[in-house]
């Protein structure tokens, strides 16, 4: 018990060594040519503000192109209602899935392959983020002044309801556990977080990496853009999108566990071992009367504290139902793996 107690308190202290050194983009302008692409599908309740932040776009040559990738709810009226016309937006509609690809990368690959000769830098946004007047310039600003291949701004997660519980892991889990720093220059696969909600990626770089054609079936399509970016030599990680972006993935928990069920299953099982041994076995050792199992779980609890100051979340009370929150995660992540062995999950109508 206490190995694990101390496992979590240095864990603790990584994130809060993270979180000072996290990278926060803060420049107002940039001279780089930009497009900003944007696959929707079925996104008709809620792409609108969207649209109307990314026409708001200050600081920044930009173009924006919209794809449509076989919406049924009507999700192109309403993309069309909003532009009105802008001459800097453009709106394709998605080709057929090939075989051998998913929906995802598929939109992506194609609103690349349709933007600009002139655009240096693409920028990936999805339909549930909603981006500051600056944030597009900001980001791209600080992509040039690294000099990395990839750049993905974490937006601030809104959290209604049960969806609480488990959303706030999302930027916890990079905070803890993956050294930022390293993780930018490394070319190891296992050193990759990126976040496709803001992603921004140089254009010959992604190209030279084959783009979203070489994660054509991933489901975690923006990690493994950037693994196949590391692969022929490229850079790249997260920063803090807390003041760039914000969105809501999911309204609902039945919404976030269907979501979590897409995905989940990639995250492997010594993972979750791991999780659960440090963070649900000493709170229920403390509740035994263990002190290690009490400092165990009170370095849990810094640790979530420590992420949710950092990135807009909500602390009290979501950093002492940490064990609470793990758990849950650990039970969609086993979920997910049973639904996947099935070959029962799907996405907006897709199998997977």
């Amino acid at each position: 018990m206490r190995a694990l107690a101390a496992g979590a308190a240095l864990l603790a202290l990584h994130a809060a060594v993270n979180a000072r050194l996290l990278r926060v983009p803060t420049a107002s302008s940039t001279d780089v040519r930009v497009s900003v692409l944007l696959p929707v599908r079925d996104e008709a309740h809620r792409v609108e503000p969207c649209l109307r932040a990314l026409l708001a776009q200050e600081g920044v040559d930009l173009e924006v192109v919209v794809l449509d990738d076989g919406s049924t709810d009507g999700t192109a009226a309403v993309v069309r209602d909003v532009l009105d016309g802008d001459p800097r937006v453009r709106v394709l509609i998605g080709a057929p899935l090939p075989p051998g690809w998913l929906g995802k990368p598929h939109a992506c690959q194609e609103l690349a392959d349709a933007a600009a000769p002139t655009s240096e830098v693409l920028v990936f946004v999805d339909a549930d983020v909603v981006l500051a007047p600056r944030a597009v310039a900001a980001t791209v600003a600080l992509l040039e002044e690294t000099r990395l291949d990839l750049l993905s701004p974490y937006p601030r997660q809104e959290t209604p309801g049960a969806t609480a519980l488990v959303q706030p892991l999302l930027q916890w889990s990079w905070l803890t556990f993956l050294p930022l720093r390293l993780a930018e220059r490394s070319s190891r696969a296992s050193l990759s977080a990126a976040n496709g909600q803001l992603l921004a990626v140089r254009r010959s770089t992604y190209e030279g990496a084959g783009g979203h054609a070489a994660v054509r079936g991933a489901v975690v399509e923006d990690v493994e853009l950037l693994r196949a970016i590391k692969r022929v030599g490229g850079t790249g990680g997260v920063c803090d999108g807390t003041a760039l972006a914000t969105t809501r993935m999911y309204d609902s928990w039945a919404e976030l566990v269907e979501g979590y069920g897409k995905s989940l299953w990639t995250l492997p099982l010594p993972a979750v071992a791991v999780l659960a041994a440090l963070y649900v076995v000493p709170p229920l050792a403390a509740l035994r009367g263990s002190r290690a199992g009490l400092l165990g779980y009170a370095a849990g609890v810094a640790g979530r504290v420590v992420s949710a100051r950092r990135t807009g979340g909500r602390v009290l009370p979501d950093a002492l139902a940490h064990p609470a929150s793990v758990t849950a995660l650990c039970a969609l992540a086993v979920r997910s793996r049973v639904l996947h062995r099935r070959g029962v999950l799907a996405w907006k109508g897709r199998p997977l």
